[in-house]
């Protein structure tokens, strides 16, 4: 009886899996295949570089450790390749010394710092006063020279007749002029000396500039500028309560 029994019950589960058959099929058959997402191409170049250096940073492990007589485990391994490679994509951090030395040619702390939006105000800067020390040079020599030949007794000598009108009456107004032309002429020295402090003025801002942008950035400087307001306790003894301010940066 309990033969027969099994018997039975093989009969049965054969017969379902038998007639469960096609409806697994067609269920199979209806699923679409899946969508491969292609990735872009500028992250699959970044990952064959990536990949390709990692690769060369294997090799040249692998080949310390055949030399040396210290064996690392594929994890240590791993792990120094991931180092590496961390350590060759980190930040740039200039330092104060050379950035001031490289300032030393215009705009080269600049360049040294990566801070290449600053070139055009240095640059700038330097060309606004070459072109004033030039222009104030140019007028105080012609003011000095024609002050100078009005003043001498020599008739052939009338170089500040340029600065005048044709037919202008020089011998009723000398006295006027020859104080003009000083004073223009004093005034354009005094212009010409300013553009050689402005001149100078640059180009200590440049390096000074280097320096600190140099130096401030080995601070870590936080997103979080905020003000946070807690409670706290100003005096054990008689149980003080309070507010603290902290800013986070």
């Amino acid at each position: 009886m309990s033969r027969a029994n099994l018997t039975y019950r093989l009969i049965m589960v054969v017969a379902i899996l038998i007639a469960a058959a096609p409806c697994a099929a067609q269920t199979i058959s209806t699923l679409q295949p899946l969508q491969r997402i292609m990735p872009d191409s500028a992250l699959v170049r970044e990952a064959v570089m990536v990949k390709d250096s990692l690769d060369r940073e294997f090799q040249a492990i692998a080949a310390e450790q055949d030399s040396s007589p210290v064996k690392y485990t594929i994890f240590q391994r791993d792990s120094l390749l991931v180092a590496s490679f961390d350590s060759r994509i980190t930040d740039f951090t200039p330092v104060p010394r050379k950035a001031t030395l490289f300032a030393l040619i215009p705009g080269g702390g600049q360049i040294y710092n990566h801070k290449y939006w600053k070139l055009p105000i240095v640059y700038g800067g330097f060309m606004g006063c070459i072109y004033a020390l030039t222009w104030n040079g140019q007028m105080y020599s012609d003011y000095k020279q024609a002050y100078l030949d009005i003043m001498d007794t020599d008739p052939d000598t009338k170089s500040y007749e340029d600065f005048l009108p044709p037919s202008y009456d020089i011998a009723s107004n000398e006295t006027w002029l020859k104080s003009v032309l000083k004073n223009r002429k004093d005034r354009y020295r005094r212009y010409r000396d300013m553009s050689i402090f402005a001149f100078a003025g640059v180009y200590a801002i440049s390096i000074i500039d280097a320096y600190v942008d140099a130096e401030l950035s080995h601070f870590d400087i936080s997103d979080d500028l905020s003000l946070r307001l807690s409670p706290t306790l100003l005096d054990t003894r008689t149980c003080s309560l309070g507010m603290n301010f902290s800013f986070d940066f």
